[in-house]
Order: structure tokens, then sequence, then C-alpha cells
């Protein structure tokens, strides 16, 4: 026989007082007379297991702000933004007043199946981030590849800040030589001022230290060399050193994808200083500036 039982029976049954059964059998005069009201009010259903999930959640997110989140994934994403977490949080913040964390509105992302688990990743954790501690300290910079809209092959250069991110140039060639690394270079020191330091990879239009053991230096590390700044070559066969710029890159591409093809060069220069205008300003791409990529 269950202790409510016994406890309705003694009371209800025997006549005994409450305060007497609460002392029997160990529990509070309080429990006695709210189990007795539910005897009187349900009979024998007062005598079934009660579940001891509380009937309201505290802290909970309002159905409104669930809705929101889910429709913030769907628009941003619609349009080529950034649409993790971090980002939304960014939306919920500034444009509709509510503080969400990123871990809450991530659970309720992947409870609506929006987000895949994918356990193969390596946890954030575990990686050694290294990031310079003020603006212009290093400079990031390497080029990648897009299509034009009849399949012409172009390529784009990018220069990031490493502190914070900040696209400093982004300009579209048919292809990136020695001469344009080096003019987008003065444009942006005209702009921005000198960096301490530049990091990039190996190719040939940043250094010639791996060719072949020719010596000497190309135009770009001419130009560091007479400014007095850093040259920082990352290691052979080791992207991650400029992940940043790599992952500015990936960025801009889901950006580029969810614009209009473009027929011209001119066309994506346009397109690009759309995209850098967002980027760095914040103003729908959730605050990428000065954190990067949420993703």
């Amino acid at each position: 026989m269950s202790k409510a039982r016994l406890v309705i029976t003694a009371v209800v049954v025997e006549g005994r007082s409450q305060s007497e059964v609460a002392r029997v059998y160990g529990v509070s005069q309080g429990w006695i007379s709210r189990l007795v009201a539910r005897y009187h009010r349900e009979g024998e259903a007062a005598f079934a297991p009660r579940p001891r999930r509380p009937h309201v959640s505290p802290t909970r997110l309002p159905q409104t702000t669930i809705d929101l989140i889910v429709n913030l994934r769907q628009t941003l994403g619609s349009k080529g933004l950034d649409n993790g977490p971090h980002t939304i949080a960014w939306h919920l913040t500034h444009h509709h007043g509510l503080s969400v964390a990123p871990a809450s509105i991530h659970r309720h992302l992947r409870a609506a199946g929006l987000i895949t688990p994918q356990p193969h990743k390596r946890p954030k954790s575990s990686y050694i981030r290294f990031a310079a501690e003020q603006p212009n300290e290093r400079w990031q910079a390497d080029f990648t590849h897009w299509w034009l809209v009849d399949n012409t092959h172009v390529e784009i250069l990018c220069w990031l800040d490493d502190h914070a991110r900040y696209a400093i140039s982004v300009t579209a060639y048919r292809r990136v030589t020695g001469v344009i690394v080096v003019d987008t270079f003065r444009k942006a020191c005209a702009t921005h001022g000198i960096p301490a330091s530049t990091l990039t990879d190996n190719g040939m239009v940043f250094t010639t230290r791996l060719a072949g053991g020719k010596g000497g230096r190309n135009e770009f590390e001419h130009e560091l060399r007479r400014l007095g700044i850093t040259q920082i070559n990352s290691t052979p066969n080791h992207p991650t050193t400029c992940g940043k710029v790599e992952r500015f890159h990936q960025t801009l591409k889901k950006w580029l994808n969810g614009q209009p093809r473009a027929a011209t060069i001119a066309d994506l220069q346009t397109q690009l200083d759309a995209f850098v205008e967002v980027y760095n300003h914040c103003e729908s791409s959730g605050g990428w500036s000065g954190t990067g990529w949420q993703g």
C-alpha cells in the first residue's frame, strides 16, 4: 500500500488528526492537507502517481521568441547572410530588445530540425586561437576564385585585419598579380594606416621564399621591407594558419551565392562593395565585424 493511501486512510477513515499522522509517517502536515483535499476532489485518482515535471518552466523561452529565432534563421539564410546562433543572438538584442544565449538558440534550432549535429567536428575548445591584440597589428591576405554568369573565371583579393576581422579591401580581377597585390596594399595603407605585420600563404604574389632557391624578393616583399613591416608566411600545407581570411572567403561566397550572378567584373565589384558595407557595419550581418564569422 502506498504511503498516500495509508495517510488518507488514517485521516479520512480512522479519523486521526493530521498532525499525529504527519508525525507517525514522517511527512509534513501541509502535504497531508493537500493530499486529503485532492482525495475529496478526485477520489481514487488521488492515489495515482503524479508527474514530477513542473507545470510551467520559468526559464523556457516564450513561443513567440522561439518562432522569431526560427524566422531569423530562415530569413538571414535566404539572403546569403550568416544565420548561426551568435548572429541570431545579435539580431535579437539589437533589433528586438531580447537577450537570448547562443546556446539556447542552438538548442531551439536543433529541436526545430534546422541544425544537423556533426559529431565528427572537433569541439571549439580544442582549438588554440591566435589573434592580434590591436587593430593594424597584423593583416591577413589571400585571394579566392569566383565565376561570372558566363563561367568566366575571376579572382577576388581580400585583405583582413587579424584583430577584428575587419574587411580592409575586397577587390575582383581577371587574375591577381604581384603588381595588384602591391597596389591594393598601398591603397589600404593610405586609408587604414600601415600594419605592423602581414600574414599570407606562400603564393608567388606574396613571397618568393619557396621559389626553388632562386633568391631575391618580389615587389610586395620589397614594399614591406621599405616600410619596416614584418612579413609572416604560413607553413606549407597548414592553411589553418591563415584561417581567418580562409573563413572570410566562405562568408563572402555564401553571401554572393544569395545574389544574382554578376555579368562583369565591374558588376561583381559592386556586389563586393555592398558585402563589405554589410560585413563591416553590422547593419544586417549580425555583428561579423569584431567577432568574425558566427556560424
